[in-house]
């Protein structure tokens, strides 16, 4: 346990784990994910308070660290098993990096703001996460490291990047949050052949946009 979790901190989350199971997530090994990583120390000091309320809050550079039920229900989707190679558009705090890597995968997130970039990484080595940290356009994804069992987008895109499309392998799967900056639609993409990819819509949600590019700052 790290000396910044408490006792307190795992009833939290425990209470946290129930409610979101009420919400509608049935996976057990996401559920059990929630409930061990300690997501206050992946949040701003003013809001290590609330950090076991099932809501997002904002992080630096104008970004956020979403729900824990949005993050279990992208995760949910995504039917990782382990061992699969999983690519995630947008580090973040490095939360769900976090989900991810409790769950077995082998993560490679990449981050274009330069600031958020740096934190994470030193932030999930002090907890003992290992991941492959890429810093650039995660609309272009990584095809260095591709093809992917699993992409997982964490900010809403105006439409399915067709580049992120190409770097599944076939019977990989891509979530990813599709619509206007007020609302979006969870889009799980299943890709069958070359050029054959089914689409199916989960629910609306709101994250923060997809931008292309990346920052220094």
């Amino acid at each position: 346990m790290h000396s910044g979790d408490t006792i307190k901190h795992q009833g939290l989350r425990s209470k946290l784990v129930k409610e979101i199971r009420r919400k509608g997530i049935s996976d057990e090994k996401v559920l059990a994910a929630i409930g061990k990583v300690p997501r206050h120390l992946f949040m701003d000091s003013s809001f290590i308070g609330f950090a076991y309320q099932d809501s997002a809050f904002p992080i630096a550079s104008g970004q956020t660290i979403s729900q824990p039920y949005t993050v279990a229900f992208q995760t949910q989707l995504l039917e990782l098993e382990e061992g699969m190679k999983v690519l995630e558009v947008g580090t973040g705090s490095g939360y769900q990096s976090a989900i991810l890597m409790e769950l077995g995968v082998r993560v490679y997130t990449i981050e274009r703001i330069r600031s958020l970039f740096l934190e994470s990484q030193l932030r999930l080595k002090d907890l003992g996460y290992s991941a492959h940290f890429l810093y650039g356009d995660g609309y272009e994804g990584n095809v260095s490291y591709g093809p992917y069992d699993r992409i997982l987008v964490t900010a809403g895109a105006t439409e399915i990047p067709l580049i992120l499309k190409n770097q599944l392998k076939t019977g990989g799967i891509m979530v990813v949050p599709v619509g206007s900056s007020a609302h979006q639609d969870m889009i799980r993409c299943v890709r069958k052949g070359p050029d054959e990819f089914e689409t199916t819509r989960h629910g609306g949600f709101v994250f923060v946009p997809l931008i292309k590019g990346k920052r220094d700052s």
